[in-house]
């Protein structure tokens, strides 16, 4: 009997934008799984004291918590896109080479733009909201 792997695993496969989405998605989910904790972390100081909840909003606003803000909304937004495409695919659509390639790049531009709006209103402008 031929020696050969259980299931199918990355060198088996040519490498393809379906499979880079599909990592990016997972990848999406865990850094939503992070920001998650920070969400909790800000709660739990709000709940707990004024000084803590200075505390946590001075660690918070820093520089390297908003770049992590921006990793977190682009993948929140890149998750919510490819969630969005995966449920048209379980209605039954989109399975064409064609119908997948066009619904990668409305998923990824979608994404941007939906991320470059909520970057600006959440970092660039001044009392719009």
């Amino acid at each position: 009997m031929l020696e050969r792997p259980l299931s199918p695993h990355l060198t088996v496969y040519r490498f393809m934008y379906t499979m880079a989405l599909s990592i990016a998605h997972r990848i999406a989910g865990l850094v939503l799984s992070l920001g998650l904790l920070f969400l909790v972390l800000w709660l739990m100081a709000a709940a707990t004291s004024a000084l803590l909840y200075a505390e946590v909003l001075l660690l918070l606003g820093s520089s390297v918590a908003k770049v992590f803000l921006g990793c977190w909304l682009l993948a929140f937004f890149y998750h919510l896109c490819n969630g969005i495409r995966h449920l048209v695919w379980d209605r039954g659509y989109g399975f064409e080479r064609h119908e997948a390639r066009r619904s990668a790049r409305i998923t990824i531009a979608t994404t941007l733009l939906l991320f470059l709006v909520a970057t600006y209103f959440l970092f660039f402008s001044v009392g719009v909201l």
